[in-house]
């Protein structure tokens, strides 16, 4: 009967602990939690990574890339196809012309003259529709997801916000502002392809 009555407390103590154990391993940077997947579109995602922008000793905002499979080479991100998203989330306030100028510097320090004078257009569409909000408050958050079928779609605090953008090369291009061969800051890049895990 003892024996019955240990192997039930025990039984019942391993069942407690599952039930207390974490059900998501949810993926954290700067304080923010992001989902561990992620619906773009028809594809599932999962969360390949996260990291957070500083800038000197500021914490400007953290992020999360979503892939179809996770995946640390940055190159075959750069190369792969298929839906992705990039989570970005603000920790301080910034003006929309802060965001899109810290955006074309990154894109313009991984990409020739001639590949700049193709994104041109597609750039200024993008900038518009960011300046289009006016400010990015610290909670705000940027969705930037590549939908295969229709472009790159940019949503802020759950709303769309122009057309979206049609070609691979324009998504791929603000993918480089961050895990190009010139990122905006190499322990993100690190973060963003899971290495620091």
């Amino acid at each position: 009967m003892n024996r019955l009555r240990s192997l039930l407390a025990a039984c019942s103590f391993g069942v407690l602990t599952l039930l207390t154990l974490p059900t998501a391993h949810a993926v954290e940077a700067g304080g923010i939690n992001f989902d561990d997947r992620a619906r773009v579109g028809n594809s599932d995602l999962v969360a390949n990574g996260a990291g957070m922008r500083k800038k000197l000793f500021i914490k400007v905002y953290a992020m999360a890339l979503y892939l179809p499979a996770r995946q640390s080479d940055g190159d075959a991100v750069l190369a792969s196809h298929g839906a992705k998203r990039i989570t970005v989330q603000m920790l301080r306030d910034v003006t929309a012309q802060q965001f899109v100028d810290a955006l074309n510097e990154g894109i313009a320090e991984n990409h020739t003259p001639a590949e700049l004078a193709a994104l041109k257009d597609r750039a200024r569409q993008f900038a518009d529709a960011m300046l289009s909000v006016g400010e990015a408050k610290s909670g705000t958050v940027v969705q930037l997801d590549w939908l295969p079928e229709s472009g790159t779609r940019l949503t802020i605090n759950g709303q769309t916000r122009g057309r979206d953008i049609a070609g691979e090369d324009f998504y791929t291009a603000l993918l480089k502002i961050w895990i190009g061969h010139k990122p905006i800051q190499d322990e993100l890049k690190q973060a963003l392809l899971g290495r620091t895990r």
